[in-house]
């Protein structure tokens, strides 16, 4: 579904992203992870076809995304960036409407069948009974569904998520995070239906939540891809402490991976 080609990217004068190739089927879900500044922001935008290359090439179901028109790579690729602007008076169902923008005619009215996806779209992110409301009215955890919601209401087969997560306390970071896998691992019956596997791509700091619910990792490292591949290989105790610059213990517990600080002796200062 998503494949990047030795792309390098950057701004103004500024390389950020260099040689980064990595392949995607569809209906899994990739989490970047790496220190801040490493590049995970810039290859989100670089892979949606906001950023213009240096080099290298992205497609996305063999699409080559740079030689298609904004609205047609609307149409293959949903993004939830971090920064997003919505004025605080729309309803959740306006807000959600606008993800079936890509698909409408030169009078940009919706019609029957996007009042349903849009519906559908709120349904599975346990919204509809909030349509109605205004978005400043909602909370944190309710307004990151609200934007996933949207992405859905695009039906593009590939979805790029900027660290979806940030500013929500534990429990909504586990259920947005399954909600995202989920989408990437449809059940049989949903299956049945018509739904399509998302392709997901993620960029997230919380490496716990990566153990959990990604299928590929990409540990981004000043701008080089340092690692690809499942969670137990890239989760990798001397790889992660080289990363981040601390020294990082990699435990597994209950089938899960678990990352966390190494304990070092306390300094005796007398």
């Amino acid at each position: 579904m998503l494949e990047v080609n030795a792309l390098s990217a950057g701004y103004y004068h500024e390389l950020v992203l260099e040689d980064i190739s990595l392949q995607l089927p569809q209906g899994s879900v990739l989490a970047l992870i790496g220190p801040n500044g490493s590049g995970k922001t810039t290859l989100i935008r670089a892979i949606s076809g906001v950023l213009p290359l240096r080099a290298g090439s992205v497609k996305v179901a063999g699409q080559d995304i740079y030689s298609l028109s904004p609205q047609q790579r609307a149409r293959i690729i949903a993004v939830v960036p971090q920064a997003r602007s919505i004025p605080p008076a729309f309803s959740a169902e306006e807000v959600v409407a606008l993800g079936r923008t890509p698909h409408l005619n030169w009078l940009g009215k919706v019609n029957g069948k996007d009042m349903l996806i849009i519906e559908e779209a709120l349904e599975k992110m346990d919204l509809l009974a909030l349509r109605s409301r205004a978005v400043s009215e909602l909370s944190g955890g309710e307004q990151q569904r609200l934007f996933l919601a949207r992405a859905l209401a695009q039906e593009s087969p590939l979805l790029l998520l900027d660290e979806p997560t940030t500013h929500l306390d534990l429990q909504y970071q586990v259920s947005l995070m399954q909600r995202i896998h989920q989408l990437a691992h449809p059940t049989k019956e949903e299956l049945v239906k018509g739904m399509q596997p998302k392709t997901v791509v993620v960029a997230i700091h919380d490496l716990n939540l990566v153990s959990r619910f990604a299928d590929q990792v990409g540990l981004l490292v000043d701008g080089k891809l340092a690692a690809l591949g499942k969670p137990e290989e890239v989760l990798n105790a001397g790889l992660l402490s080289v990363a981040y610059n601390l020294p990082l213990e990699v435990l597994k517990e209950h089938g899960y991976t678990l990352v966390i600080p190494a304990h070092t002796p306390a300094r005796n200062n007398s």
